[in-house]
């Protein structure tokens, strides 16, 4: 579904990206995790071509991004992306916030684009709070809004770029919860996350990631039971400590 080969980013001189290469199966989650400016969610974003790269080339469900006729628009509508600040229209309601990217970009009348929309809500929860405005959620709320908005569109994937790292803790699985029902439906997910609880739960794989560079790319089960990096191991000890 997404092969990602040799990618290499630049930032001026600096290197934020070195030689990345992977690939995401069908089905699976791949937990990318890894310390603070390690390049997790640079990679992440450039699956979609939120962010350009120099080198090397992406190829999402047979589509090349680095080729310059790739209509990157139309790649977008299908892979869906949930950020860390939930990017919520602030003055649309919530079943607004669900309908108009349906309408404007895949062209569905208004009342589809609803039914759609009130569907999702319901999955993740929230059927009740359709009338609200995001600032009238609490900020778990808004990330399941988040969720459901880019599942309305349909998407082949799943990007999620730190989905409760802005989060109080008590609203952290909420949004997990929903993320593990899409991960148990067959979702094709990339999560850069650093909720290992989740990773352990439902990753295929887990990415490592440091200084730029995918450290690690193996099963969870050889990433918990004895990752082969030193920095793996540091990162790893840290995190789990509490």
């Amino acid at each position: 579904m997404i092969s990602i080969k040799n990618v290499s980013k630049w930032y001026g001189n600096f290197q934020v990206l070195t030689d990345c290469t992977t690939e995401v199966k069908k089905g699976e989650v791949v937990v990318v995790c890894g310390p603070s400016g390690s390049g997790k969610s640079t990679l992440i974003k450039t699956v979609n071509a939120l962010e350009p790269f120099q080198k090397g080339d992406i190829i999402v469900d047979g589509i090349s991004i680095a080729d310059p006729k790739t209509n990157l628009p139309k790649l977008r509508s299908r892979v869906g992306m949930v950020f860390q600040h939930f990017e919520l229209f602030p003055h649309l309601t919530i079943t607004d916030n669900l309908a108009i990217a349906q309408q404007k970009v895949l062209g569905r009348t208004r009342e589809e684009a609803l039914d759609k929309g009130l569907k999702l809500l319901d999955r993740v929860g929230l059927k009740a709070h359709a009338a609200k405005f995001p600032g009238q959620l609490s900020g778990g709320q808004q990330q399941r809004v988040a969720i459901a908005r880019a599942l309305a569109m349909d998407p082949i994937v799943m990007l999620f770029d730190e989905p409760t790292s802005a989060l109080d803790p008590e609203m952290v699985n909420e949004v997990l919860d929903v993320m593990v029902q899409l991960a148990q439906e067959g979702m094709t997910m990339m999560c850069v996350t650093h909720e290992m609880g989740f990773a352990r739960k439902v990753a295929s794989r887990v990415i490592f990631m440091d200084k730029g560079k995918i450290e690690e790319d193996c099963s969870k089960e050889e990433f918990f039971g004895q990752p082969r990096g030193e920095r793996a191991q540091q990162f790893l000890s840290k995190i789990l400590q509490h």
